[in-house]
């Protein structure tokens, strides 16, 4: 997984070491051998995580942290701190002040990696609903953020009773939140309980060795708790699991021996990044239905479409990275209308966008931007992924003929795609990216190109050199 890490720390020593390892992982790095350096370095690179060491020479880690989570433009980046120092104060400190985790020298190397991953793929969840609640402000639909925030409710999950209610015991007076004991079947049952839980904190260790971590990827599978956070309780001396649970899809990870107030503090940290990535949805979700979703397919229309695409081609022009438009146009339409009615041709069009959909990433772009036509922008693509999943979507749709209404029968139908390609590089930054409608008339071009050859099939327009 791709991503910018300041690595803060007076030592050269340790920040050469650092650098060679995330280096080795493919992560860039930056630098800064300071407080006042790291604060003006992560404002202007933005970067996706800070690797903070405690002692600096001008200003203290937690000091420059507290600063960090006071700025809007930085107080979302994930922040592990790192220290050759063994104080639990300044742990405390540094947790209730927003940092994302406390690591101890000696660090596992392994572990650091599994604990990076997580808190980037969270950033990048994150990041992606960010910029479709933006698109969202910019057209006047976002609501404004809540000032108040209702308790959120902790689900403790263990094979023993006794265990969890210990547990609950001792971080309630530490947590305003609602914490609640379910069995891994109550976990798992369809209920308002689980709908309503925000963080799940699992024993890896249930029935059986290991049940924890299937637990927590069967609650990962299902709608109503996709999006829970999950804290996995560990055994102690077990790294192997602790890397395997942040692959599968951990948010944190405590020692069976916990502190209760630095899991209070966790649970908090948890808590609020649910909040917020709820609040995302939610915006996205509601503020835009009316306005900007097309009422027939349910995907996005033009008027959300531009905006969002042009956002892509900005954040492509501040990381070089390729990204793909797709035009696609649904073959013979006037056809399907004039031989079966108009609704069947709504059928072949509902149809038709639920194909589309479910062959698409979550973090790319769909839209129905006309009568039969269809946009689609595929972020941090390759050209090689972007030609794969044009050609998946024509496969797609001509697989099954559509069923119509009524005793209609059912319809052929395959669609043409032309793809506009950008691909990223120093080359592309120095040029900038292009606009959108210089992306949207070359995809269109080349979806003349698919149409004049034969229909049904993907035409290629690559960057203009």
């Amino acid at each position: 997984m791709a991503g910018k890490i300041l690595i803060v720390d007076d030592v050269a020593t340790n920040r050469i070491v650092l650098k060679v390892k995330l280096s080795a992982a493919c992560y860039e790095t930056v630098q800064a051998v300071d407080g006042a350096g790291a604060l003006r370095t992560a404002s202007e690179l933005q970067p996706d995580l800070i690797l903070l060491d405690l002692m600096l020479p001008d200003i203290e880690g937690v000091e420059v942290l507290r600063r960090l989570r006071a700025d809007p433009l930085t107080r979302d980046i994930p922040v592990i701190i790192i220290t050759a120092r063994q104080d639990r104060d300044a742990k405390m400190r540094a947790l209730h002040m927003g940092a994302d985790e406390f690591l101890s020298k000696p660090i596992d190397d392994q572990m650091l990696l599994a604990r990076l991953r997580s808190l980037l793929r969270a950033r990048e969840v994150a990041a992606e609903l960010q910029e479709r609640d933006a698109t969202c402000r910019e057209l006047g639909f976002a609501e404004p953020e809540e000032a108040y925030h209702a308790p959120g409710t902790v689900a403790l999950v263990t094979d023993r009773p006794e265990l969890a209610m210990r547990w609950r015991r001792e971080i309630a007076p530490h947590l305003a939140d609602r914490l609640i004991i379910l069995s891994r079947q109550e976990a798992l049952a369809d209920g308002p309980a689980q709908a309503a839980t925000d963080v799940f904190v699992i024993s890896a260790d249930l029935a059986q060795r290991g049940d924890g971590l299937r637990l927590m990827s069967d609650l990962r599978s299902r709608a109503a708790t996709r999006h829970a956070g999950i804290c996995i309780v560990l055994p102690e001396g077990a790294p192997e699991i602790a890397e395997m649970a942040f692959d599968l899809g951990a948010n944190d990870l405590v020692e069976n021996a916990f502190d209760a107030h630095e899991m209070a503090l966790r649970l908090a940290t948890l808590l609020r990044r649910k909040r917020q990535t709820d609040r995302l949805r939610a915006s996205v979700s509601n503020g835009l239905r009316l306005a900007v979703i097309d009422p027939l397919t349910g995907l996005y229309n033009r008027r959300y479409a531009i905006p969002h695409l042009a956002r892509i081609a900005e954040r492509a022009r501040g990381s070089g990275q390729s990204f793909a438009v797709m035009a696609i146009d649904l073959d013979r339409f006037k056809q399907v209308n004039d031989t079966w009615g108009h609704a069947a041709g709504d059928a072949v069009l509902v149809e038709v966008a639920r194909r589309l959909s479910e062959n698409l990433r979550a973090a790319d772009l769909i839209a129905r931007i006309g009568g039969e036509e269809f946009l689609v922008a595929m972020p941090d693509t390759s050209p090689t992924q972007a030609r794969l999943a044009a050609e998946r979507l024509c496969e797609a749709v001509q697989a099954t003929a559509v069923a119509l209404p009524g005793d209609l029968g059912a319809a052929h139908v395959t669609i043409s795609i032309g793809l506009a390609l950008e691909a990223g590089g120093e080359g592309d930054l120095r040029r900038g990216a292009p606009s959108v409608d210089d992306m949207m008339d070359r995809a269109d071009r080349a979806l003349l190109g698919a149409k004049a050859d034969g229909r049904n099939q993907v035409t290629i327009s690559r960057t203009a050199a």
